[in-house]
């Protein structure tokens, strides 16, 4: 019996395997965009992570008449009034790097406290029909703090600079078995799973 299949609509890689990990035990087969080249890119220019989100998703699936998760996530701070946002991965303008996205906000907090330095990261992620119809969505969060300096080279983005409390360490110290637990998009994926596997006819 053929598995479910499942298209991933996003080319970064490190996120493609992090969804691949969450979806693996329910033998649903996961494929990534950058498996068919002919997809074109989906412009993100949506205000929101849902609609950013849906729209990867139902422009994928209506190219490549297959089920499509759109995800969209970002970080949020509390004391640039919800900045980076869906500006997360180009916070630092053209030819923005996770180097140069981490450097502009370390710099804008730089006079901001310890106490005031909270943020949060959100994930949003939708799935897509074959026809480009929207059949379920979820979002989650994880809150945290913003530290002066980076630690750890696990994770990708600003993860180095997101420290979690309770643990007193960053994404970037977190072993993969603990993100996958704790993380924003662990969390949206694990209120996916169920409804999604009942979607594909999964197990």
């Amino acid at each position: 019996m053929s598995h479910p299949r499942l298209i991933v609509a996003s080319r970064n890689a490190k996120k493609r395997r992090e969804i691949e990990e969450l979806l693996v035990p329910h033998r649903i087969e996961v494929l990534s965009v950058t498996d068919f080249p002919d997809v074109p890119e989906v412009v993100e220019d949506g205000e929101t992570f849902s609609s950013n989100a849906a729209k990867k998703a139902t422009q994928t699936a209506r190219h490549l008449n297959c089920w499509v998760l759109g995800e969209d996530s970002g970080l949020m701070v509390d004391a640039l009034n919800g900045a980076p946002g869906v500006y997360s991965a180009r916070f630092s303008g053209e030819g923005a790097t996770d180097e140069k996205n981490n450097a502009k906000l370390i710099a804008e907090l730089a006079n901001v406290p310890d106490e005031r330095r909270g943020a949060q990261y959100l994930s949003h992620a939708a799935i897509s029909d074959p026809t480009g119809a929207i059949r379920l969505t979820v979002e989650a969060t994880c809150r945290g703090r913003i530290i002066r300096e980076p630690r750890g080279t696990n994770g990708f983005g600003y993860d180095p600079y997101f420290l979690i409390p309770e643990y007193h360490l960053t994404f970037g110290e977190l072993s993969s078995t603990v993100k996958q637990h704790l993380s924003h998009r662990a969390r949206a994926f694990e209120r996916l799973v169920g409804p999604l596997v009942r979607l594909l006819g999964g197990e």
